[in-house]
C-alpha cells in the first residue's frame, strides 16, 4: 500500500517508520522544511535502537529505498491509498491541510487523522467523511502497540475494518471504539492521573518521586498482566461494591492548572529536552535519554510476551 504521512514531527517520522517496516511505501512531508530534513535522521536513529534489540533486520538503505520526503502536498499524494494526518493539534491547521487533500488525492483514499483530542469530522470535507476515521497512535508507535480506531457518523464500516487490519497487520493492537470521545480511553485514564497526582504533589502529600514509586511497584506490577478490568475480577465485585458505598474519596477537580507545575514551568524546567523538570535530567543529552528509554521499553516488551497475560472470555 501506498501510504502519504502528513507531519513530519514527533508523531508523524515514528508513523512513517513504522508502515515502513510494515511493507509499505511511504511518501512524507512537512509545513516546515527543517523538520521534514530532520525526518529521516530520526527515523534511522529509531531503526537503529529496533535493530540492536534484535526487532529487525533493516538497514538504513532498506528505509531509504522505502520512505521519500516530498516538498510539497501534491507530491506527498501521488498514488497514496491511506492518508495519515499527524499535524499540530489545531483545527484551523487541520481544516486547511483537509480542503487540501480533498482537492488534490483520488476519491477513494482513506483520510486517518492521528489527533489526540480533536473531533476532526466538522473539519472534514463533507464527501470524504465515509472514507474519513480517526487511527490514533500512542508516542513511541515503533514501540507502543496500542492504536485506537474511532469513525464518524458517516464513515463506512468496511473503512473501519480495512483501518483495523491494515494497523493488526502492523503488529499492533487495534482498539475500535463505539464513538467518539476526546481522549478516547487510555489518554482518559492517564488525564484522571495526572489531576490526581498534582493535587498530591499541589497540597503537599507526597513528592514526584514517591509518586512514580508507587505508580511503578504498585499499579504498573500488575496491569500489564491483568488490565484494569480483570484485575477487578481478581479483586472480586462484590469488595468493590462495597468500597463505592462506602467511600470517602472524591476526584480532584479540574482547575485548569497546577500551582506546583506553573512553578517548574517559569522556572524554563520542562523535561528532558531542557534537562530539567520534575526531576534533574541533565548528566545525559534528551537524545541518550531517548534511547535508553526505547531499550528498556523492547526489554520490557519481550519479557511481556514471554510473561503472557490473564485474560477471560
Amino acid at each position: 500500500m501506498k501510504v502519504a504521512v502528513f507531519g513530519a514531527g514527533t508523531m508523524g517520522h515514528a508513523l512513517g517508520l513504522v508502515f515502513a517496516l510494515g511493507g509499505h511505501q511511504v511518501r512524507i512531508t512537512d509545513s516546515d522544511t527543517g523538520t521534514l530534513a530532520r525526518a529521516p535522521q530520526l527515523m534511522a536513529t529509531a531503526l537503529a535502537t529496533l535493530r540492536e534489540a534484535g526487532e529487525t533486520a533493516w538497514s538504513d538503505a532498506m528505509l531509504a529505498e522505502q520512505v521519500t520526503p516530498c516538498a510539497t502536498v501534491a507530491d506527498t499524494l501521488e498514488g497514496a491509498q491511506l492518508v495519515v494526518e499527524a499535524i499540530i493539534e489545531r483545527p484551523d491547521a487541520k481544516r486547511t491541510l483537509f480542503a487540501q487533500i480533498d482537492e488534490l488525492a483520488a476519491d477513494d483514499i482513506i483520510l486517518a487523522s492521528n489527533t489526540s483530542y480533536l473531533d476532526i469530522f466538522p473539519l472534514v470535507p463533507k464527501r470524504r467523511l465515509p472514507r474519513t476515521l480517526i487511527v490514533h497512535w500512542y508516542t513511541p508507535p515503533y514501540l507502543v502497540d496500542l492504536v485506537d480506531i474511532v469513525g464518524g457518523e458517516q464513515t463506512d464500516p468496511a473503512v473501519i475494518a480495512t483501518a483495523r487490519d491494515i494497523v493488526a497487520a502492523l503488529g499492533k493492537v487495534p482498539v475500535v471504539m463505539n464513538r467518539f470521545i476526546t481522549g478516547y480511553i487510555a489518554n482518559r485514564i492517564q488525564s484522571a492521573i495526572g489531576l490526581e497526582v498534582q493535587k498530591l504533589i499541589d497540597e503537599g502529600y507526597a513528592t514526584a518521586k514517591d509518586i512514580d514509586e508507587a505508580v511503578i511497584h504498585g499499579l504498573a506490577l500488575r496491569m500489564p498482566v491483568l488490565g484494569v478490568m480483570a484485575k477487578a475480577d481478581f479483586t472480586g465485585l462484590g469488595l468493590m461494591k462495597d468500597a463505592l458505598a462506602n467511600r470517602t474519596y472524591e476526584p480532584p477537580p479540574v482547575r485548569g492548572h497546577s500551582e506546583s507545575l506553573d512553578r517548574l514551568v517559569e522556572q524554563g524546567r520542562t523535561g528532558v529536552l531542557a534537562g530539567k523538570g520534575y526531576f534533574d535530567w541533565s548528566a545525559h543529552t534528551p537524545a541518550e535519554l531517548f534511547r535508553e528509554r526505547d531499550r528498556k521499553l523492547l526489554a520490557l516488551k519481550r519479557a511481556f510476551r514471554e510473561i503472557g497475560r490473564m485474560e477471560g472470555k
